[in-house]
């Protein structure tokens, strides 16, 4: 709910005097709510993913400073997409701002590819099956971005309606986030590839970093709650909370910040950021930071399902994902 949104952040301003607002997921919440951390001028460090922030659209007081948005994770996986999974791809999204950033920048012309339809589902459906039929015979690849609570249900409606003569699948794991990939029906699924920020389960590689990182948010090796193996974490995702939170620490240790009225001192010191080494505090990966467009770039993982689990075989670089800024935060009054 924007309007709710842009209500507690200007609560979290005005009557709990907060020193930053840290939150929201929903892209079209994150657009509702900016205005109001910029009439404020409360920092607002969001975790979203969406290209909003990006974009410049939004105003100074608005980060995405701990997770890379939407356009720069479709620049940098598109090569490997139409070299791989095929060259004529039908893309399934929700229907609001964040699946509108998958419609718009999924750019395959380059690798010789093109998307040939674009199937928008309200992210509030709880049936699928009547989609379906919209997807072109001559479809090589279907792309697929679902959120909310039935996205169990599409990927196993999908299943249903192709049974074992599907077209290769790439999915970005949101629509299986928090979900067993080994649950019921979901045995079509082997042998397609999802992209991960950070991967479910544990890679044999893993940095002593992602080691600590894991088990100082208690999951296992693969992506379920230590002693839980049914609570299914949001592991792909939910590492841009911790590495935000370690931006802000950073960012107020270089502002000196000693209270609300240093908020402008936060801006600036925030915009200053450069680069994120891989370590303890970013465990996802080594990251820079844009500070004219309040936006970080890293690394993205495409895993494949292998065996009921999720490997990693392709991971693009920061310089991938990179793109001209469209404008610029810092010239505008504080």
């Amino acid at each position: 709910d924007p309007g709710r949104g842009a209500e507690v952040v200007g609560k979290f301003a005005t009557q709990h005097k907060t020193d930053i607002v840290f939150g929201t997921l929903f892209s079209h919440v994150v657009i509702g709510s900016a205005p109001a951390a910029g009439e404020n001028k409360m920092p607002y460090f969001v975790v979203s993913e969406g290209h909003h922030v990006a974009s410049t659209k939004l105003n100074r007081y608005v980060f995405q400073p701990g997770i890379t948005d939407v356009k720069s994770q479709i620049q940098s996986m598109a090569p490997w997409i139409a070299a791989n999974a095929g060259k004529k791809v039908t893309q399934i999204f929700p229907d609001f701002a964040f699946g509108y950033d998958h419609r718009d920048y999924l750019a395959l012309k380059a690798q010789g590819g093109e998307v040939i339809a674009q199937i928008a589902i309200p992210p509030t459906e709880s049936s699928f099956t009547k989609y379906f039929p919209q997807i072109p015979a001559e479809t090589e690849v279907i792309y697929h971005v679902m959120v909310g609570p039935a996205v169990l249900t599409f990927v196993k409606e999908l299943g249903e309606f192709y049974g074992s003569n599907r077209p290769q699948l790439f999915g970005f794991i949101d629509s299986l986030e928090a979900t067993d990939i080994n649950s019921p029906g979901l045995e079509f699924l082997d042998g397609s590839h999802f992209w991960e920020g950070s991967p479910r389960y544990a890679q044999a590689n893993d940095s002593e970093a992602q080691k600590a990182y894991r088990t100082a948010v208690g999951i296992d090796d693969n992506g379920a709650a230590v002693g839980d193996p049914k609570d299914v974490s949001t592991a792909a995702h939910m590492f841009g909370c911790w590495e935000t939170l370690y931006v802000v620490k950073k960012a107020m240790e270089d502002a000196g910040y000693k209270g609300s009225e240093d908020r402008a001192k936060l801006v600036e010191a925030t915009e200053a950021l450069t680069e994120f080494a891989e370590g303890p505090e970013h465990p996802q990966g080594p990251k820079t930071f844009n500070g004219k467009i309040h936006q970080c770039f890293g690394v993205q993982n495409i895993s494949k399902v292998e065996g009921g689990k999720l490997k990693v075989v392709h991971k693009t670089k920061i310089e991938d994902g990179l793109y001209e800024a469209e404008g610029d935060y810092t010239t505008q009054a504080l």
